[in-house]
């Protein structure tokens, strides 16, 4: 039994391969790959795959699993705010598109198969939706979170309609007190599992967390999540119910960054194999034979989707444009309408001839989907423009407004007070190097956030600083911590391996990032400015400089002299690596000029004087490239401007002049304690 599970695997992993590569050099999506993988291993075809049972189970876990992901990434409090577009936005598509087949299908069918054929064509495929739109970065977009409201309905909507099918045979006779009694062990069940997650769930995590095993981690996520969604299954409700609670639960832990990371690999793997096991329903001699029929079927019931659909999202008070986009995406027939029409099937209510119709349409509609969400925007600037409802009427390549809006708010920042963060720094480890940084942010105006893989740490900072959970080393991690719009990341941690993964993952996100790290030894300056960092600290050697320069001060050595052998020594060992180079022009010749920020303080040299009277480039060697005063910023100081207490002048000049000439900007308190140490 073990061999044959593993070579249905192989099998289905290795044609896979082939197929979706072979679809990516025709530029179709990876779904539509495995979709044929399932149809060429399928019994009608190759007939590679006898045991398909095994497939359908690892199918079921994969739909699972993208719940459970798609409820990590939400949270209870985001949910609550989308109680309107998932009572009134899926009842409202629900209730629409079953009354439309049923009026379509009633005067041929009769009511009973009417009935049966609305449940059907009214779902929507939920691992192929929400994987398109994870894809395309609009799980956040209004169409994005109206597509997941009438999915998260629908799957609620599946147990009356599962009582139903038994009914409309006469094979089951239920009374109101037991239907009363299935829907209250449902609702106590649900309230069960997010009370735990509530009082039990954060408890359990903190102490898996600590342990610092990625194992446990993993065996922890996978248990809980496993767990949850049999659970429901046992009441009557669906795994993928389930599994979308138990991600809802973890979402609101501090510790969600690294439970979802761990979770993807199996939510990818899962989910193809789902749409391999639907590719192997089609039963492709039925399909080539009828094609007409299945083409007209399909493209009805991609009509009656999309028109149902758009009343309900603008029930919602979306714009046209949203309801086209969220129509569109929906248009396709659900993984559980197999289900019900498999259980339609057994009972008698629909034939052979009518099943495999049923199958081959839906299947091809769900080809059909990733083109029809990339036709969307075009389909809808077509619409507005031809109904005038338009005033520019944007080419189809350009973005418009919403799209921009919603790109815009997919950039991979975070929201902190309603608001999106950039420009931030980004302090990695919150150790005494960590809380010095983010003491100094706080101090400047400078926002912040902070990473820290430490619970402890985390438990006891988290009510008084921006601080989370997670290994920064993680993708998704950076991506939460908004790596793509933060002006600099500071790495001070002791890890180099953790520390090389966090370095190449934010320079991939970022290229204008700036990332400054902190080492233990010299040796790590090159290989971590190979893998992208803008600069590199290493400990032993500051220390052993400082330890020097107080050696020297001991030894009444002049101030100037220490400062000027503290930055030979620095230019010998970070000289090469500072150096600007050009390609072979002749600003390989420039000296090692750096742009530092003074402020100008009460009682100083400067303060008062004009540039031209302080004579900094022509007496001191530095350069004035720019002068801030409040909010204003002069771009081009020239020689009458005049330095006032408290403006901050931006010298471009060698870290020697710059040191020599920062004395002319310190008023008469903070000289003195120089002064005191020489």
């Amino acid at each position: 039994m073990e061999e044959i599970i593993l070579r249905e695997i192989a099998v289905l992993f290795l044609l896979s391969i082939v197929v979706v590569l072979v679809c990516h050099r025709f530029r179709l999506p990876s779904i539509v790959g495995f979709l044929l993988t399932g149809v060429l291993c399928g019994p009608s075809a190759l007939g590679l795959i006898p045991n398909k049972e095994v497939v359908d189970l690892m199918a079921e876990v994969g739909v699972a699993f993208l719940m459970f992901t798609i409820g990590m990434e939400l949270s209870g409090k985001e949910l609550v705010r989308m109680k309107r577009p998932l009572l009134l936005g899926g009842t409202a598509q629900v209730v629409l598109t079953m009354a439309a087949v049923f009026g379509l299908t009633f005067w041929w069918s009769g009511m009973r198969l009417g009935l049966v054929y609305g449940c059907m064509v009214t779902l929507s495929s939920t691992a192929i939706v929400l994987s398109l739109l994870q894809q395309k970065a609009q799980m956040d977009s209004p169409q994005g979170r109206t597509c997941l409201a009438v999915l998260i309905f629908q799957d609620l909507a599946i147990v009356p309609m599962v009582l139903m099918l038994p009914l409309l045979s006469g094979g089951l006779d239920v009374d109101l007190n037991s239907m009363a009694f299935a829907a209250g062990k449902g609702v106590l069940t649900i309230l069960g599992i997010l009370l735990f997650g509530k009082f039990v769930l954060p408890r359990l995590m903190f102490s898996v967390v600590r342990t610092r095993s990625r194992e446990l981690m993993l065996m922890t996520t996978l248990g809980l999540c496993l767990t949850v969604a049999l659970i429901t299954y046992m009441i009557g409700l669906s795994l993928a119910l389930g599994a979308f609670l138990a991600g809802l639960m973890l979402a609101e832990s501090e510790y969600s960054l690294n439970t979802l990371e761990t979770m993807l690999p199996f939510k990818e793997v899962f989910s193809s194999i789902f749409f391999m096991s639907v590719g192997m329903l089609l039963d492709v001699q039925f399909f080539v034979s009828h094609i007409p029929v299945i083409l007209a079927v399909a493209s009805a019931i991609i009509a009656v989707k999309i028109l149902m659909t758009m009343p309900a999202v603008l029930a919602l008070n979306y714009s046209l444009r949203t309801a086209l986009l969220a129509a569109f995406s929906l248009a396709q027939v659900g993984e559980f309408s197999f289900v019900l029409a498999k259980s339609a099937l057994g009972l008698g209510l629909l034939d052979d001839s009518s099943y495999q119709v049923f199958l081959a349409s839906s299947i091809f509609t769900m080809v059909l989907t990733p083109l029809l969400i990339g036709a969307a925007p075009g389909a809808a600037n077509l619409v507005l423009c031809r109904w005038g409802l338009s005033k520019d009427c944007p080419d189809s390549s350009q973005p418009s407004p919403d799209e921009a809006e919603m790109e815009e708010g997919n950039e991979g920042g975070i929201i902190r007070d309603g608001r999106l963060l950039k420009d931030h720094l980004i302090i990695i480890g919150f150790g005494i190097g960590g809380k010095i940084m983010a003491r100094g942010a706080k101090a400047c105006g400078i926002p912040y956030v902070i990473s820290e893989m430490n619970p402890d740490t985390v438990a006891r900072y988290r009510s008084t600083e921006p601080i989370r959970h997670g290994d920064a080393s993680f993708p998704l991690v950076l991506e939460h911590l908004g790596s793509s719009t933060a002006r600099a990341l500071t790495l001070l941690i002791s890890d180099p391996a953790g520390g090389r993964g966090i370095i190449a993952n934010a320079r991939a996100m970022n290229p204008s990032l700036y990332i400054i790290v902190r080492t233990r030894y010299l040796g790590n300056i090159d290989h971590y400015r190979e893998i992208g960092a803008d600069e590199v600290i290493p400990e032993e050697f500051e220390t052993s400089l400082e330890v020097f320069a107080r050696v020297l001060n001991r030894y009444l050595v002049p101030r100037q002299d220490i400062d000027r052998y503290v930055t030979a020594i620095r230019r010998e060992n970070y000289g090469m690596a500072r150096r600007l180079d050009m390609g072979g022009s002749v600003m390989q010749s420039l000296p090692d000029l750096q742009l530092t920020a003074l402020t100008v303080e009460e009682g100083s040299a400067l303060a008062g004087k004009t540039l031209g009277e302080a004579a900094l480039r022509r007496e001191h060697g530095v350069t004035a490239a720019g002068l801030r005063r409040g909010e204003e910023l002069d771009q081009a100081p020239n020689a009458n401007t005049r330095m006032l207490p408290g403006d901050i002048v931006y010298l471009l000049a060698t870290q020697e002049a710059i040191n020599a000439a920062a004395g002319l900007f310190l008023g008469e308190e903070e000289k003195k304690p120089a002064l005191e140490e020489n």
